[in-house]
């Protein structure tokens, strides 16, 4: 006898900004087995206006409590800012419902854990989180050759994270928070190996910043393995969305491939155009990220970034905002990852 398969999940959205508006689209115009019903925005219109081209019969919910616990709502997406994650993941998970949190997962380790012990507790896997660049062909290229040893042990990793511009709320610290912890996660995945110590170097300012932000910033870090890594965080680049990786082994080295884009030859030069916009660097890699999270609800069984992960990725940010302030190498200490995440 053939089992009845759910084909369609039913997902809340909570927070309506840039990306959040993106998930909505991309989870119905481009991928399959989702359907938005519920949104919630700190500006109630804002969600109305994000969700009308896609369902207008979807309900606008003014408490966010109220759409965690509907009955309509099966899978919880968390795209608020950041200081409101861990509160509506935990709220989530005592609700028994799959949920998909934008990174970082919280924005303390302490509430990272408080996230990692209650799914924990409830003895199963709900959490996903929003780290998408090991969906990225790219890197899972840069993976694939590592694995295969086509470079020896890797020895060195060179990378760079780096932005047009940031607005005047984006301060310091969120050179870490916000932008670094996508490397975090992503650098630790490609070499299976855990961070050990971090320390950031602020070199020569540009003076395209303000006064709350140090910027460019140079973040050194060390595996278990000896490894070596440099991660440039320069948010105020000014040119593009930039994002470098080259991992240096025994016998040769691997670099990210750029972004595909047509050469042109015109006014006697010859030029790529370089990417703007974050969305479209990785829009992609959003894309596999998102299907797979819904393919993993529907299954009833996730396979992407846990809460471990996020969590992992808190404590090694902590470890780099304090030396942001101390300006010494600062330990990283990580207790043995449970087996319910392995």
């Amino acid at each position: 006898m053939s089992q009845n398969i759910k084909k369609v999940i039913n997902i809340g959205v909570i927070g309506t900004g840039a990306i959040g508006e993106d998930h909505i689209r991309r989870c119905t115009q481009t991928l399959t087995g989702a359907k938005i019903v519920a949104v919630n925005d700190i500006d109630a219109e804002r969600a109305k206006k994000a969700v009308a081209p896609y369902n207008s019969e979807a309900k606008v919910y003014t408490n966010v409590y109220e759409l965690i616990h509907a009955s309509d709502v099966e899978v919880v997406m968390v795209t608020s800012w950041g200081q409101t994650h861990a509160e509506f993941v935990l709220e989530a998970i005592k609700a028994g419902k799959y949920v998909f949190c934008e990174k970082p997962l919280a924005t303390t380790a302490e509430d990272c854990k408080k996230i990692v012990d209650a799914e924990q507790a409830g003895g199963k896997r709900l959490v996903q989180v929003g780290f998408m660049r090991p969906y990225d062909s790219g890197y899972r290229e840069l993976r694939r050759v590592i694995e295969e040893g086509k470079i020896g042990q890797p020895l060195m990793i060179h990378a760079a994270h780096r932005n047009p511009r940031v607005g005047p709320n984006y301060v310091t610290s969120m050179g870490i928070t916000d932008t670094l912890i996508h490397e975090l996660d992503v650098l630790r995945w490609l070499l299976d190996d855990d961070y050990v110590s971090a320390q950031v170097i602020f070199p020569r300012q540009t003076q395209c910043t303000h006064e709350k932000l140090r910027d460019p910033q140079l973040v050194l870090l060390e595996t278990k393995s000896g490894i070596r890594i440099d991660v440039e965080v320069f948010v105020n680049c000014q040119y593009g969305y930039d994002i470098q990786c080259s991992v240096v082994g025994e016998k040769g080295i691997v670099s990210l491939p750029e972004p595909s884009t047509v050469t042109l030859r015109s006014e006697a030069k010859l030029y790529n155009t370089i990417l703007m916009d974050w969305k479209d660097r990785f829009i992609e890699a959003y894309d596999v990220e998102m299907q797979d999270f819904i393919n993993g609800c529907l299954a009833n069984k996730l396979a992407g970034p846990s809460s471990w992960n996020g969590y992992v990725a808190a404590v090694a940010a902590e470890a780099c905002i304090k030396s942001q302030e101390t300006g010494k190498v600062e330990p990283i200490t990580l207790p043995v990852c449970p087996n319910f995440y392995k």
